[in-house]
């Protein structure tokens, strides 16, 4: 199965504010594109939120026992996030087609 996510062009800002991670790279153009990135990011643990929120659907969040992730390449505002899953395993890719998040896997509990 497989489901896709639009990333808002606000998301690296809204998360900012909401968890406190300023990082140039995700609020300024200028200093990501000086780092060598085509822009500003997501902020990896958000993108990580956004794939657990797809998981849980309207579930309590205690379900989640285990969420391992690799962070394969950046996400970009604007990026379309692909879902697939298989089991307990899933990778996450851009509108590209390339791997953002590989060798992710879940578990949970569904008590």
């Amino acid at each position: 199965m497989s489901k896709k996510i639009k990333i808002s062009e606000y998301l690296p800002f809204f998360y900012a504010g909401a968890s406190g991670d300023f990082n140039q790279i995700h609020i300024d153009d200028k200093i990501a594109k000086k780092t060598g990135l085509k822009g500003i990011v997501l902020q990896g643990l958000c993108t990580m939120g956004i794939v657990s929120n797809y998981f849980l659907g309207d579930k309590n969040p205690k379900i989640i026992k285990k969420i391992k992730v690799r962070f394969s390449k950046p996400v970009y505002p604007n990026d379309e996030l692909n879902i697939q899953f298989k089991k307990n395993k899933f990778v996450v890719l851009n509108q590209f087609n390339e791997e953002v998040i590989s060798k992710g896997e879940i578990t949970i509990n569904e008590e």
